[in-house]
């Protein structure tokens, strides 16, 4: 699969999620087999760049290729302005947000907002086009609500506007993350444009994701929720795809990767922002790995890094030897 010049390795693709996708996440997921993982969503109104959680979520020019950045906005020479900018600092594609659903986003109609608003979107899509100077993306829902889902129509615009690809959730922003996805929409969109299309929603699995795929026709699967605390999610759908079944990895293996992801938070957003941010990735790490009880408190209340990565070590090892001793 293509998008613009860009050959990806596989179609596969990491969603971009506010508070989730930083770059050490990104470098993790890539590292595990997503060949493409776009930032979390910056806003278009560049006075607002000056927060340390903006300038974070800018850190992408060392990142491996192709760097996607995903921007959001209802204003279209601002939203051109922030493509350029980007690029500037290293973007090498540039993903437009037609698919939050939080309210904060919404109430200033942007993200799935716009869906609303479809001579909103063309202008937008036509000026973020024309000026970012490499090749720009669309994520989108079905629509605003089950009784407006009209991703096909914008799917056709955006083709006809000169995005290079689009992701499609099959929710609408009614839905929010509740009920079930559909993926009928996604077929829809998939046999009305040439441009590649990645499905989005509930895929947790590479059942899942192999039956999506036939179910829909799309290009690619692009995998949110379910890479937190299983980023190796991605190499095995991979495996899934090639027709090998890959094993689990084994604890010993998710405490190295989980011990890796920590140090690299810790060093991206130093220790003590570094601390808390590691907390909520140890809650998905160890979810699956409960049953010997809660998380120590101290892991989830400790300001210091060497203390963390060493509680997190010891947990997951406990586990390892219980393992053995009832082999």
């Amino acid at each position: 699969m293509k998008i613009g010049p860009h050959e990806l390795e596989a179609p596969l693709a990491l969603a971009p999620m506010a508070g989730v996708t930083d770059q050490p996440f990104r470098r993790l997921c890539r590292r595990m087999g997503a060949a493409i993982a776009a930032t979390e969503m910056v806003t278009s109104d560049i006075r607002l760049w000056n927060t340390s959680k903006s300038r974070n979520r800018l850190i992408h020019r060392d990142e491996p290729e192709p760097r996607i950045v995903q921007i959001a906005g209802g204003e279209p020479g601002m939203m051109a302005d922030a493509a350029i900018r980007n690029v500037e600092l290293g973007a090498q594609i540039i993903d437009i947000n037609l698919g939050c659903p939080a309210k904060k986003v919404c109430n200033h109609a942007a993200g799935s907002a716009l869906m609303r608003d479809q001579p909103l979107v063309r202008a937008i899509l036509t000026q973020v086009v024309a000026a970012a100077g490499v090749p720009v993306t669309l994520k989108m829902r079905t629509g605003w609500d089950r009784g407006n889902r009209n991703a096909v129509a914008i799917a056709r615009l955006a083709e006809d506007l000169g995005v290079a690809a689009l992701a499609v959730h099959g929710r609408t922003r009614e839905d929010f993350f509740s009920g079930d996805a559909e993926y009928e929409t996604v077929a829809a969109v998939k046999q009305e444009v040439g441009i590649p299309v990645f499905v989005n929603g509930d895929i947790d699995c590479p059942a899942k994701a192999l039956k999506v795929l036939a179910q829909t026709g799309a290009d690619g699967v692009m995998i949110g929720r379910a890479a937190q605390g299983r980023p190796w999610i991605f190499r095995e759908v991979l495996a899934a795809m090639s027709g090998t079944t890959l094993a689990p990895p084994s604890l010993a293996e998710v405490r190295d990767i989980m011990l890796s992801h920590l140090e690299a938070l810790y060093s991206f957003y130093g220790e003590s922002h570094g601390v808390r941010v590691a907390r909520k990735h140890l809650g998905w790490y160890c979810r699956l790995h409960l049953e010997g009880g809660h998380l120590p408190l101290e892991l989830l209340t400790t300001g210091s890094a060497r203390e963390q990565l060493s509680l997190a070590g010891a947990f997951l090892s406990g586990f390892i030897g219980q393992a053995a001793r009832a082999a």
